[in-house]
């Protein structure tokens, strides 16, 4: 018990006892002690229970305690509770002054920033950049259905999926065709999800403009090189010995920059596509066909080989998967040492199958595994220079994949090599027909 408690206990029984006494003198003085002593416990008992009347009273009216005057427990406690008031107005203030200042700061983010009932899908709150971005109203759309708010915005069936919607990175907002977002959705508590639209209208008027001017700078510099190669192939070293490393080095970078330049027009023709050829793709020739490939950049330097474990063909576009696959196989090749061994495999996995190819090669460190896929991104700038890799080839693989709604999975081990996996749902698994089993490579 705190010393102030204490001690106002102290005084309390002090004065109960003064009381009691003072009734007992007075017994004896008018010669009735027992009935002057009950009538003066009956008194304390009853101005304690006025008191507790008094104290009940101001809580029950939830009236602000004023500050005691006086001792005795009945003040102390008075006091406590006056003391808990002002600490419990104090967090109010605090907590309403902090609510104010999120509602201030969400309503400042240029962000569209909703709140969102998981069951429902119904909308809790929202803030003012929801208005130009998802063109909600308030008070009106409180409570509204937010699919049927975001109209013709389809996305009712990407809220039911949750936890595991992705985010959507290009989508025309509601309010106009021409304004361009991207959704997010974030779930923060069991029964409330938080929606985040973002304007990337002028990220994407910049994507195009990039995406535009690489082809058409690509496109223009085939004219060039190919001019280059005519000329480079009409002199002979032979006429001028001297000439010959110079020759052979300037054949050397022009056939690199060709590389570049088609490498930059093949990947931007497949950003610039919504989807791909829904063909049936004869996984048996495309394998014999990676194999010859892996074999004639090999010359013989690695142990190469194929196997085919799935038994089934793909649907899609043949160019486009094999330039995804030839890219990874060739990459395989440049970055394994002489003696290594490449393994092309396709089998099936647990929700489709896939094509993997693994090396002997160096190895990839973990730092530089989120950002492989990357354009022009290397791991190592000179040991991709003397190979001629062009440093698009796996960004080529990523898009590929994108449009057959596949994934690219890499697993990589510092001096041991590296697996790339392509793992295809089984949406895109066709049987193979009894005639394609026996079909020459």
């Amino acid at each position: 018990m705190p010393p102030r408690t204490h001690s106002a206990w102290s005084r309390t029984l002090g004065q109960l006892a003064l009381v009691l006494g003072v009734g007992l003198m007075l017994g004896f003085a008018t010669g009735h002690v027992w009935p002057v002593l009950a009538l003066t416990a009956l008194g304390v008992v009853a101005w304690h229970y006025w008191r507790l009347r008094k104290l009940l009273v101001r809580l029950t009216s939830r009236r602000h305690m004023p500050l005691p005057q006086g001792t005795g427990v009945w003040n102390e406690l008075e006091g406590l509770l006056h003391e808990q008031q002002d600490d419990v107005r104090n967090r109010k203030r605090r907590l309403v002054a902090m609510l104010r200042a999120y509602r201030a700061a969400a309503a400042a983010l240029p962000d569209a920033v909703v709140v969102v009932e998981r069951n429902s899908q119904r909308v809790q709150w929202f803030n003012e950049a929801a208005t130009p971005l998802l063109g909600l109203r308030y008070p009106q759309d409180i409570g509204m259905p937010l699919g049927e708010r975001l109209q013709p915005l389809q996305v009712a069936h990407w809220l039911s999926r949750g936890r595991h919607a992705e985010p959507i990175l290009d989508a025309p907002s509601p309010v106009s065709p021409d304004m361009r977002l991207s959704l997010r959705l974030i779930p923060y508590s069991e029964e409330l999800w938080l929606l985040v639209a973002r304007d990337v209208s002028k990220m994407m008027r910049l994507e195009h403009m990039r995406r535009d001017f690489v082809a058409n700078v690509s496109h223009e510099l085939r004219t060039p090189l190919t001019v280059v190669h005519g000329y480079l192939d009409m002199l002979d070293p032979d006429e001028q010995p001297e000439w010959a490393p110079m020759l052979k080095e300037m054949q050397h970078q022009s056939q690199r920059m060709t590389q570049l330049v088609e490498d930059l027009l093949t990947l931007s023709r497949l950003e610039a596509q919504d989807g791909v050829e829904e063909d049936a793709v004869s996984m048996a020739s495309m394998l014999a066909t990676l194999k010859r490939e892996a074999e004639a950049l090999s010359q013989g330097k690695h142990a190469i080989s194929v196997s085919d474990e799935a038994g089934v063909d793909l649907c899609g576009s043949t160019r486009e998967l094999h330039s995804a696959f030839s890219n990874l196989v060739s990459n395989a090749v440049r970055y394994t040492p002489a003696g290594g061994s490449i393994d092309i495999r396709f089998a099936r996995d647990a929700d489709g199958v896939a094509l993997s190819v693994r090396d002997s090669g160096y190895g990839i460190p973990p730092a530089h595994l989120p950002r492989i896929t990357e354009r022009f991104y290397r791991v190592s700038t000179s040991r991709s220079r003397e190979s001629g890799g062009t440093g698009l080839g796996l960004a080529i693989v990523k898009h590929v994949l994108n449009l057959h709604q596949a994934r690219l999975d890499i697993h990589s081990e510092v001096g041991r090599g590296s697996t790339f996996s392509c793992h295809f749902g089984n949406g895109r698994v066709l049987a193979r027909e009894t005639t394609q089993v026996g079909a020459p490579a």
